[in-house]
């Protein structure tokens, strides 16, 4: 019989040491950043992305619609001059701070206004972020984002909430030096399609009449033009049906033919994302291990449940500079010659990984937001290089 009180204190402890080894690595660099042009990467609100949709109507029309269809008008509203009035705040403190400022939504952002800047500033949340960070295709430009609701929403990528309460100090920090270099890993994706599949991004946030700005190539021929900095996803578009795929890791002989529904592959900055919604372990499944094992209620099952569960999701998480890859395959079929041949981990890290597929209207798509075709044939190699990471900064404690 185990006891699970001893079990517990020795599992909290473990919780400390495990946390303890994987502390941030930063650089401890500290010359002040060139801030003589920003460039301003606004988060586009609900209710300008119903405008978009919508341009046809007037305001007044407009609110009709969204009241019909159920939509809190007035929360559309509150939030969207909320986040102007952060991005008017923003932009004005960086103009009397002696720097030139450009503001540009997802359609106006080009690469063009990208390589004028000497820093990229996404304001609104994670999202905005992932969206701003896609475009720059280097580890020399630093995109520093602000989270423009710090009350009610917490962007993982963004600054600390007391940077969005205090504008003006995060500034004078950042000219002044007084940060800490990141450098978030990213992945490079090189994609080998038929001749008649085209190279071309297609946003999974489409709204007619607007597309994706083309997007600059990368030297070697087959390379995607964005980079992940999340995750990368391969898999049917239907999520009902079965994805036929073929994984060889590390450059090893060994293929392996799996059917699953889709592959997920994740950065260390995206290990805090969907690699772990997928891989996360539940209290309730912990509980029903622990009822099997005979361990009773009375002696504290439901506690040590949750703290083995704690300790499981926390070591799913590595750093964001961490040069690996984790890569998942979601819902694996194992059963008869599935996967074949046999032993392949449904969860591991790799420093390359070659994805090919055999589905039927799959997609490969980067950080939720940029899908490309990936149907029978394609072949994807995802690495890392460090020429690829994004330059971020934290603040000091």
């Amino acid at each position: 019989m185990y006891n699970p009180r001893t079990l517990t204190r020795s599992v909290i402890s473990g919780i400390f040491k495990n946390i303890n080894m994987r502390t941030k690595h930063i650089s401890n660099e500290t010359k002040p950043m060139k801030m003589e042009k920003a460039l301003i990467v606004s988060k586009l609100s609900r209710y300008e992305y119903e405008k978009t949709k919508h341009k046809n109507l007037s305001d007044k029309e407009l609110e009709t619609l969204l009241r019909k269809r159920g939509s809190n008008y007035e929360k559309l509203i509150s939030f969207h001059y909320l986040h102007k009035e952060f991005e008017e705040h923003l932009k004005n403190t960086l103009l009397a701070l002696g720097t030139e400022v450009e503001v540009v939504n997802r359609f106006s952002c080009t690469d063009e206004k990208v390589e004028e800047a000497d820093i990229i500033i996404p304001i609104g949340g994670d999202g905005t972020f992932l969206l701003a960070a896609s475009r720059v295709l280097n580890n020399k430009k630093p995109v520093i984002g602000f989270n423009s609701d710090p009350t009610r929403s917490e962007g993982y990528l963004c600054l600390p909430r007391w940077c969005s309460l205090n504008v003006c100090k995060t500034i004078e920090k950042l000219k002044q030096g007084d940060f800490q270099w990141l450098m978030r890993t990213r992945i490079r994706i090189t994609l080998a399609v038929d001749e008649k599949d085209r190279l071309m991004p297609q946003s999974l946030h489409h709204v007619d009449g607007h597309f994706l700005p083309p997007l600059k190539g990368k030297c070697a021929p087959n390379v995607l033009p964005v980079l992940a900095l999340n995750e990368v996803f391969m898999g049917e578009t239907l999520s009902a049906r079965v994805s036929h795929l073929q994984m060889r890791l590390n450059n090893t002989e060994q293929v392996t033919n799996v059917k699953c529904s889709g592959i997920c592959v994740s950065t260390g900055t995206g290990s805090t994302s969907w690699h772990l919604s997928i891989n996360r372990v539940s209290n309730q499944s912990i509980a029903e291990i622990l009822r099997l094992l005979s361990i009773h209620p009375d002696e504290d099952r439901d506690n040590l449940a949750r703290t083995l569960a704690n300790v499981y999701n926390k070591n799913l998480i590595f750093k964001p500079d961490d040069k690996r890859m984790g890569y998942t395959i979601r819902d694996l079929i194992s059963s008869g010659v599935w996967p074949h041949p046999k032993g392949i981990k449904p969860r591991g890290f790799v420093s390359t990984i070659e994805i090919k597929s055999h589905c039927f209207d799959a997609y490969l798509v980067l950080d939720g937001g940029i899908s490309f075709p990936f149907n029978d044939g394609a072949v994807a190699v995802l690495e890392t290089l460090p020429e690829d990471a994004l330059r971020t900064v934290i603040f000091p404690k």
